[in-house]
């Protein structure tokens, strides 16, 4: 049985690093709107090959974004999505969107899937704190909100809700403005040598907890420890590897993406991909806070209610 492209083992413990960023930008394209095809046919210009070295096709692409295990994830018994516990190279709300864009496709839906650029912590409710989520509104139009509090108290003031595309045009102009201040190339260049660097520690925080959860089967096999003794510590194994393996993912798409020689910068945020664009607004923005509207309704942005946090890139570089 082939390997699944993206890992470089059967059992998708490692990451195959020649393989990562072409599926996140298949992920991507598939999710601005491009048909299985259309993604196929530009792997296959870029020259990437599946793994058995043949050209991608419709089927293929489609089998691989189905596939949960590329967002680290799997379906339990009752098909609902569970941590794998392996390494992801998309982020479960990535995959999530790309499942429902499957579903419209088998439906016949004529409304595609959305994929959000500000998700994912990069955006917080200015009220509340709560970060924001992205939700379609009773029309269809894709849009942010804070969700508001369930039963069972998780969740925000649900006092925050804003179109989409404009709140992601609106950060889209500030970014590009400040990718076009002098040598702001170059801090990118020392801010994700610093961000590689975090790749590769949280890379090591991983493998030290994969090698704990190791060690207590063995323990618990020779009887050094009790049934729950071994229980608790692999709860505990678990929550630090959900919560340090999201922050890999990030971290990753910040470290490798690539401006290229792009010398009309408006044109490649037009036309970059969604990844692309996280991740060089999360490396910009520690993220971006959003306030009630006056009123409801309105379709600009009004001042005060988008506010935007800048990272100082040589903090992250040391510099």
């Amino acid at each position: 049985m082939p390997r699944l492209y993206g890992f470089d083992d059967q059992s998708r413990r490692r990451l195959r690093d020649d393989e990562v960023d072409p599926l996140r930008q298949m992920a991507s394209r598939a999710l601005s709107g491009q048909s299985n095809q259309d993604v196929a046919v530009w792997a296959n210009g870029e020259g990437y090959r599946g793994t058995l070295g043949g050209e991608w096709k419709d089927a293929s692409v489609g089998r691989l974004l189905r596939n949960p295990a590329i967002a680290g994830l799997r379906h339990d018994d009752d098909g609902e999505l569970v941590d794998a516990g392996h390494p992801g190279i998309i982020t479960r709300e990535e995959f999530e969107a790309l499942r429902e864009r499957e579903k419209a496709r088998s439906a016949g839906d004529p409304s595609p899937s959305y994929d959000y650029l500000l998700v994912g912590g990069a955006s917080a409710c200015g009220k509340c704190t709560q970060m924001l989520t992205g939700a379609r509104t009773n029309v269809g139009t894709p849009g942010y909100r804070c969700r508001p509090k369930d039963k069972s108290g998780h969740g925000g003031c649900g006092e925050v809700r804003i179109d989409a595309e404009l709140l992601e045009s609106h950060v889209g102009e500030y970014v590009v403005a400040e990718l076009l201040k002098p040598g702001i190339r170059g801090q990118i260049a020392k801010a994700q040598a610093a961000v590689r660097a975090q790749v590769e520690g949280l890379k090591g925080e991983i493998q030290d907890l994969e090698a704990r959860r190791t060690e207590l089967g063995t323990l618990y096999g020779n009887r050094q420890i009790s049934g729950d003794s071994m229980v608790a510590a692999e709860r505990e194994i678990a929550a630090n590897l959900k919560a340090t393996r999201p922050r890999l993912r990030y971290a990753e798409q910040m470290a490798n993406f690539s401006l290229g020689s792009a010398k009309d910068l408006v044109r490649w945020w037009n036309t970059a991909p969604t990844a692309s664009k996280r991740a060089i607004t999360t490396l910009l923005l520690e993220k971006v806070e959003v306030f009630p509207a006056s009123a409801r309704g309105i379709r600009t942005i009004e001042p005060g209610r988008v506010v935007l946090h800048w990272r100082t890139l040589s903090s992250l570089s040391g510099g």
